[in-house]
C-alpha cells in the first residue's frame, strides 16, 4: 500500500499498451459515488509532441549545452544519450481529472538547472527533467518563464573592500537618491499631524472630483481610499520636499488649482477589470505576462503587478484565502493505492513478435523507450495485446497460420424445436446422410418450410412414431468382447482356378528419362516404386485386386451375423 498526496509527481496507466503517463497532483477529489478523482498537471514526453517541435527541442538541447560549457554531455555514450531523452519531459497548463485507481507509483520531476549534470538524472531511478512548456492546443515549445538565472553572466558585480583609511572615489549623490532624513526637526506628533492633514485634503479632492464620485459614492468608501498608502507616500514625499516647513508643506497639498488627488491602482482598475483578474490569477497563479497577453491586454505589466499586491491588502483577498483554506480542509489529502505488479507482455509490431523481460518493460512503462536505441524508434511501437492469451502466449486459429483474439465467453449453437421437427418431416427434402457427406451442398430453405407448413399442421393429429434405441450396458459389451476375441485374418490363399482370360492386363509403356514426370505425363506403377525394365514383371494391381476377390470365403456366416447383431 502505498500513499500519495498533494503536489505528488506520479505515474499513471491509461492504457496498457502505452507508457505509463507523468502528472502532478494539485486536488483529490470524492464523487458521489464514493471513488477519488485527482486534478493532475500534464506532462508530455518526446514521444507525444511532432517531428516538428522535438527539432525545436533538440535545438534547445544544444544551445543549452554551449551555455554549460560542461565535456561531460559531449563525452556520454551514445546509449546514454539514447535513455537521456526518454528523461525529458514537456510541462503543460492543462489539467485533467484522473481516476486515483490508475496510479502506478512516485517519480521526480525537476526543472533543468544548468549547474546539475544531465547523467544525474540517470544515475537515480523515477528522476525526470524539463526545460520548456508545451501547449497541447496551439502546438508550441516555449522556454519556461521560471528558468533559474544561475552563471556568470547573471551575478552582480561585486566591488572589493576598502582598505583602512582608504576613501571611497565613487559620487554616491548619482549612485542613490534621499527620500526621508529621520534627523529632521520635526517631531513625530507634528509628523502624525500632518498626514492627518494630508488625508483630509485627499477625503475633499476625492469630493470634487466626478469619477471619484462614481467610484466611491460614500463618505466613507471616499475616506477609506484617501488612506492608502499613495496618500501617505506623496505627504512624507512634499513634507521632504520643503524642508520639513509645516506651513510650506501645507500650502503644498492645496496649491492654486485645487486639491491634489493621488490614486493608486486600486482606484484606477474597474470593478469588472478586478473580476477578470481575479479570474486569471485563478488560471495562471502569478504568472502575469499570461495574465496581460490573455486576460487584460490593456494594462501594463507593472500595473498589473502593483495592483498584484495592493489586492493583497484588501478584505476581499483576505476572504478568498479563508474560502480556498476552508475548501482545502474539506478535500481530501492524501490517497492510499495498492502496489502494482508488473507482468510479462508482447512489444512491437505483431510480425515480429518481440516480448520483453520484466526489467525492460517497467523500463518501457516509465520512461516511453528501450534501453539499446532500436530500428523501431522512429515508429514508436506499442504491445501488440490483440494477439495474446492471458498467460502472454500467441494463439491461432486452427488450419489458420494467422493470429486471432480468443473469444472470452464460450458459446454455442442450439437447435430450435422446429429446426427438429423439419428434420424429422422433410426427410425426403433435407437427406441428411447426404448433406453429412456433402457439407457445402446448398440447403433449400424456402422448399423445406413451405413443407413444414403443410405437414406439421397433420403431424398433431398423426404423431411420427420413433424407434426407441435400445443400447446393452458397456459392462456386457466388455464381457462378450473378451468371451469373443477377434480371430486373426489369415492371409488371402492365391487362386489359380479364376479364368484371367478375359481381363487384359495394363500394359506398361517405357518413359523416356529425359524430361520431369509432370511434363511428359503420369508415372508408371513399377516408376512409382522404383522399379525399371531390366527386372522381371511383376502382377499388376489390377490382377492382385482380382486375386482377392476371388479368394475372399464370402460374406459372415449367418451364425455369425447373429452374433453380430445380437451385439448391436
Amino acid at each position: 500500500m502505498s500513499t500519495f498526496c498533494l503536489t505528488d509527481y506520479v505515474y499513471f496507466e491509461n492504457s496498457s499498451s502505452n507508457p505509463l503517463l507523468i502528472r502532478r497532483i494539485e486536488e483529490l477529489n470524492k464523487t458521489a459515488n464514493g471513488n477519488v478523482e485527482a486534478k493532475v498537471v500534464c506532462f508530455y514526453r518526446r514521444r507525444d509532441i511532432s517531428s516538428t517541435l522535438i527539432a525545436l527541442a533538440d535545438k534547445h538541447a544544444r544551445e543549452m549545452e554551449e551555455e554549460m560549457e560542461s565535456p561531460e554531455i559531449v563525452d556520454l555514450p551514445e546509449k546514454q544519450k539514447h535513455q537521456l531523452r526518454h528523461r525529458e519531459l514537456f510541462l503543460s497548463r492543462q489539467l485533467e481529472s484522473l481516476p486515483a485507481t490508475h496510479i502506478r507509483g512516485k517519480c521526480c520531476v525537476t526543472l533543468l538547472n544548468e549547474t546539475e549534470a544531465l547523467k544525474s538524472y540517470l544515475d537515480r531511478e523515477d528522476a525526470f527533467f524539463y526545460s520548456l512548456v508545451y501547449d497541447p492546443q496551439q502546438k508550441t515549445l516555449l522556454a519556461d518563464k521560471g528558468e533559474i538565472r544561475v552563471g556568470n553572466k547573471y551575478q552582480a558585480d561585486i566591488t572589493d573592500f576598502l582598505k583602512e583609511g582608504e576613501q571611497d572615489g565613487r559620487d554616491l549623490s548619482k549612485m542613490e537618491e534621499k527620500m526621508w532624513d529621520p534627523s529632521s526637526p520635526l517631531t513625530e506628533k507634528q509628523i502624525d499631524q500632518f498626514l492627518v492633514v494630508a488625508r483630509s485634503v485627499g477625503t475633499f479632492a476625492r469630493a470634487l472630483d466626478c469619477s471619484s464620485s462614481v467610484r466611491q459614492p460614500s463618505l466613507h468608501m471616499s475616506a477609506a481610499a484617501a488612506s492608502r498608502d499613495i496618500t501617505l507616500f506623496h505627504a512624507m514625499d512634499t513634507l521632504h520636499k520643503t524642508g520639513y516647513n509645516m506651513n510650506r508643506a501645507i500650502a503644498a497639498l492645496v496649491p492654486q488649482g485645487g486639491p491634489v488627488l493621488c490614486r493608486d491602482e486600486m482606484e484606477e482598475w474597474s470593478a469588472s477589470e478586478a473580476n477578470l483578474f481575479e479570474e486569471a490569477l485563478e488560471k495562471y497563479g502569478k504568472d502575469f505576462a499570461d495574465i496581460q497577453q490573455d486576460f487584460l491586454p490593456w494594462k501594463s505589466l507593472t500595473s498589473i503587478i502593483e495592483y498584484y499586491y495592493m489586492w493583497k491588502t484588501t478584505d476581499r483577498y483576505v476572504q478568498q484565502k479563508r474560502l480556498k483554506a476552508a475548501e482545502a480542509e474539506s478535500k481530501l489529502k492524501q490517497v492510499y493505492i495498492p502496489n502494482y505488479s508488473y507482468q510479462w507482455y508482447s512489444w512491437g509490431p505483431p510480425n515480429l513478435q518481440c516480448r520483453l523481460c520484466a526489467s525492460c518493460w517497467t523500463y518501457w512503462k516509465k520512461y516511453g523507450g528501450l534501453k539499446m536505441p532500436t530500428r523501431l524508434d522512429g515508429e514508436r511501437p506499442g504491445p501488440n495485446r490483440n494477439n495474446m492469451s492471458p498467460h502472454s502466449l500467441p494463439m491461432r486459429h486452427s488450419g489458420s497460420p494467422k493470429f486471432a483474439v480468443k473469444t472470452r465467453q464460450a458459446f454455442y449453437l442450439q437447435t430450435s424445436q422446429l429446426t427438429r421437427a423439419a428434420r424429422r418431416v422433410c426427410l425426403d427434402l433435407l437427406r441428411p446422410k447426404y448433406l453429412a457427406r456433402h457439407p457445402y451442398t446448398p440447403v433449400n430453405t424456402t422448399a423445406i418450410r413451405a413443407e413444414c407448413a403443410v405437414k406439421l399442421p397433420e403431424m398433431n393429429k398423426n404423431p411420427v412414431s420413433t424407434k426407441q434405441a435400445t443400447r446393452k450396458p458397456l459392462e456386457s459389451v466388455v464381457r462378450y468382447l473378451e468371451a469373443h476375441p477377434c480371430p486373426p485374418k489369415p492371409d488371402p490363399p492365391r487362386c489359380t482356378g479364376i479364368s484371367t482370360g478375359s481381363l487384359t492386363p495394363i500394359k506398361s509403356s517405357p518413359i523416356l528419362n529425359t524430361g520431369s514426370p509432370t511434363i511428359l505425363g503420369k508415372r508408371t506403377y513399377e516408376q512409382h516404386n522404383g522399379l525399371d525394365g531390366t527386372k522381371p514383371k511383376i502382377k499388376a494391381p489390377q490382377w492382385e485386386i482380382m486375386s482377392k476377390r476371388a479368394s475372399d470365403p464370402g460374406r459372415t456366416s449367418a451364425p455369425q451375423r447373429e452374433k453380430v447383431h445380437e451385439l448391436d
